[in-house]
């Protein structure tokens, strides 16, 4: 167990490294890059300047308000969760990753409108740094809270049964 206190703290830490990494690297993309321009990397890798209004792979463009509204609902909900399951072990982690993702994208959306987007791999729709946390975020998620489960089945798997 995690005391919450410090798991709050160090969700915050990582919250802030994410959304810092995210906008530093989008910032030296859009220097570096004009909108549109792409450069090859190595086989199977460019890096190009895109703008995505939408969600993953570009759903819900165009969809206005409702994007950054249903975004806030989906991170009010992990907030709670977190705040429920703050103890767990290492659970801080994956959770300031998703955040630090999200807000780095929503800083985008708030000052331009769109979402920054400039590692493009062959045959995948470009995306960013906070795109690779929140999906490390969703993976450490579910592997921290499963682990957990399976940490407790195999524990009363093992105790013997009375008798």
């Amino acid at each position: 167990m995690t005391d919450p206190a410090v798991a709050w703290a160090r969700l915050g830490a990582v919250l802030a490294a994410v959304v810092a990494l995210d906008q530093i690297a989008k910032a030296v993309a859009v220097s570096a890059l004009a909108r549109g321009e792409s450069v090859n990397v190595f086989l199977g890798l460019d890096l190009t300047h895109v703008r995505n209004t939408g969600v993953a792979f570009g759903a819900l463009s165009g969809a206005g308000v409702l994007v950054p509204i249903l975004i806030g609902v989906a991170l009010a909900a992990l907030l709670a969760y977190f705040a429920r399951h703050a103890g767990i072990a290492w659970m801080w982690l994956p959770v300031g990753w998703i955040l630090g993702g999200a807000l780095g994208n929503l800083a985008d959306r708030a000052r331009e409108g769109t979402v920054v987007d400039f590692i493009d791999p062959i045959a995948w729709p470009a995306f960013n740094l906070a795109d690779v946390f929140v999906v490390l975020g969703v993976l450490g998620l579910f592997y921290v809270s499963e682990g957990r489960d399976r940490r407790r089945e195999r524990r009363s798997e093992a105790s013997p049964s009375p008798s």
